[in-house]
């Protein structure tokens, strides 16, 4: 059954792509989009972009047409918006929050508090619990202040928890303890009260040790009336490691806790060459991804972390790996695409 899956989003593809209705620019705009046909779900469908591909034109009008939602990957994050202690400087989020206005696209706040890519002022030298709780409480409630309004979602944590359900040993877990994530939800909802808030993470699409962590602290949370209200799950795959089969079952329990989900950093790597199987495996699990989020009521929306393998961050950080997301480096859409189309218009 699945095979002939495969053999038929391949063919579907070459079809549509013969007859010019898979070509990126005008042929396109004849059709729904993919925001178009998850809107009929009330869902959105999404794209991560980064402040220095918006030169690029013919990027730019796929990400302004095909979208309903925009999170930008790096322009909002500590080291971007306080490069130095007390000084902030929202430029780069600024850029994609206005893009976004422009297209009518909403954004996602990503993220407030992470482990990486935080400034040398905050990493080199150790802080008192009061001085750092001081200072995390003043970066979020700055950064989520200037948003309000801006952006409908925060990731206000950001991968806290190691593979085996244990805490990170993070910057702010060894000083704070545990508390910090309460704290920075408590805070985040002080400075914007209508916004969403999120923890977010990788490898918790399944259910098991790390997932079960998420679940345990979410009913604590829940349980103390601390502002949660929903779980990203970033859902960065990879076709060596297997599909996780759980994740329906998985987004179900979250939902049951009154939380909200959402798929927030959708790709779904190989390792290369990209051969027409590989992609034809790919295009279904773009296909059962997307089916497991529509099958439950509380997922949100899907966000592909960029759209393009122009501009993956898959190379650079995975050796040999890499073509994970629906368009290819000239932009031209591949069965991964009509897979998630496939889904959509069910």
């Amino acid at each position: 059954m699945r095979k002939n899956r495969l053999r038929l989003v391949g063919a579907a593809a070459a079809i549509l792509v013969a007859t010019g209705i898979g070509a990126p620019a005008q042929a396109q705009d004849k059709q729904p989009t993919l925001a178009d046909l998850a809107e009929r779900h009330g869902r959105y469908y999404g794209s991560a972009t980064d402040n220095p591909e918006l030169v690029d034109e013919p990027y730019k009008a796929i990400l302004g047409s095909e979208f309903d939602q925009i999170t930008p990957g790096n322009g909002m994050k500590w080291y971007a918006t306080e490069p130095e202690q007390g000084v902030f400087d929202f430029s780069q989020g600024d850029e994609i929050v206005n893009l976004a206005r422009a297209n009518r696209q909403k954004v996602r706040g990503h993220t407030l508090v992470w482990h990486s890519q935080l400034p040398d002022w905050l990493t080199s030298r150790e802080w008192t619990a009061p001085e750092l709780r001081a200072v995390l409480k003043k970066h979020i409630q700055t950064e989520v202040r200037h948003y309000r309004g801006k952006v409908f979602a925060w990731d206000v944590v950001n991968e806290a928890f190691n593979e085996d359900g244990t805490y990170r040993e993070t910057i702010f877990y060894k000083t704070l303890g545990p508390g910090y994530i309460a704290d920075s939800l408590r805070w985040a909802r002080q400075a914007d009260p209508k916004v969403k808030l999120y923890l977010n993470d990788y490898n918790i699409e399944a259910v098991g040790p790390k997932s079960d962590a998420y679940y345990t602290l979410a009913k604590q949370l829940k349980a103390q009336r601390v502002p949660l209200d929903g779980i990203g799950l970033q859902a960065h795959l990879a076709l060596q490691y297997g599909y996780p089969t759980t994740l329906e079952d998985n987004l179900r329990r979250f939902s049951r806790l009154g939380l909200d989900t959402a798929l927030t950093e959708v790709d779904i790597r190989m390792i290369l060459p990209a051969t027409e199987e590989k992609l034809a495996q790919q295009a279904d699990w773009y296909r059962d991804v997307t089916e497991a989020c529509l099958a439950v009521r509380r997922c949100v929306g899907i966000t592909l972390w960029d759209y393009t393998d122009k501009y993956s961050w898959i190379p650079a950080f995975f050796d040999g790996e890499g073509a994970a997301l629906p368009w290819d480096e000239q932009l031209a859409p591949k069965p991964a695409y009509f897979a998630i189309r496939e889904a959509l218009r069910k």
